[in-house]
């Protein structure tokens, strides 16, 4: 864990009620910020349109353990651990109990045969201190599909 490093936290999952997809919690080092955001589908030949939000969470989501090599994933050369607090109420991937949403500080709709893709310039990108927890989530239920999410964030 070091002030840069870039890591990806990636799931798919068959979804069809409105849940958080990925949740991250920042650790007690560092925060990060958000380089990229994306959802894409597969099976679906449909055009249909649903949406996707990122929403800061005042009281985390029940969630499976986000687990380095499975979920979480260095992009350079640091190092291979995150600081990014890991466990069921913490960073992970399925919300089982949803806790509770603050702020949604991002909400898009799209097209599930093109998906989704949230690359914010650099003025844009959203931010989370130390401590704090940002979910991926369906606020409606979408859909069933085999869904494919990820977070890309950078330390710091």
């Amino acid at each position: 864990m070091a002030r840069g490093d870039v890591y990806v936290i990636r799931h798919e999952a068959t979804i069809s009620t409105a849940i958080t997809f990925i949740q991250l919690k920042a650790g007690a080092n560092y925060g990060f910020e958000i380089l990229e955001a994306g959802l894409t589908q597969k099976g679906s030949t449909t055009s249909a349109s649903e949406s996707i939000a990122l929403v800061r969470k005042t009281a985390a989501a029940t969630v499976t353990l986000g687990a380095i090599g499975t979920h979480v994933f260095l992009l350079n050369t640091g190092a291979p651990n995150p600081d990014l607090s890991l466990g069921t109420s913490a960073t992970g991937v399925i919300g089982t109990a949803e806790g509770t949403d603050g702020d949604v500080v991002l909400k898009e709709g799209f097209n599930v045969l093109n998906g989704w893709q949230h690359i914010p310039i650099p003025e844009d990108r959203i931010q989370c201190k130390v401590g704090e927890i940002i979910a991926l989530k369906f606020l409606t239920a979408p859909a069933s599909q085999l869904w494919q999410a990820w977070l890309k964030i950078r330390e710091l």
